[in-house]
């Protein structure tokens, strides 16, 4: 799915793209434990989660991920926004919960990181 197609899916609102650029995943990783992150996720995934603090950031460095979408509502403080510019990762928020997230992506045809 393109970067577009995921923010139309998920009614999301784009909140860091430092260079404008435009990326493609073919899985998604949803957990609030960044352990499980590093665990299950695939590089090129897009990471769901709730978490908005710089360990995010972090975790989806670590695991090659571009692309992060926070559920819930939940948006970054400052410190975590310039970090992700700084990375120049993507970052999106959506006021839908982690479940209907999923359950959307997974009908526009995205796979879970466990999935074959």
């Amino acid at each position: 799915m393109t970067l577009q197609e995921i923010i139309e899916t998920l009614q999301a609102k784009l909140l860091v793209n430092p260079s404008g650029k435009e990326v493609i995943v073919n899985r998604a990783c949803a957990s609030d434990l960044m352990s499980d992150v590093l665990t299950f996720a695939t590089p090129g995934a897009i990471l769901l989660t709730g978490l908005t603090t710089p360990q995010a950031i972090y975790t989806a460095e670590v695991a090659d991920i571009e692309l992060i979408c926070f559920v819930r509502g939940k948006r970054p403080q400052g410190d975590t926004m310039k970090l992700a510019e700084q990375k120049g990762l993507i970052l999106l928020s959506t006021d839908l919960p982690m479940y209907e997230s999923c359950g959307r992506l997974y009908l526009q045809g995205l796979r879970g990181c466990v999935e074959r």
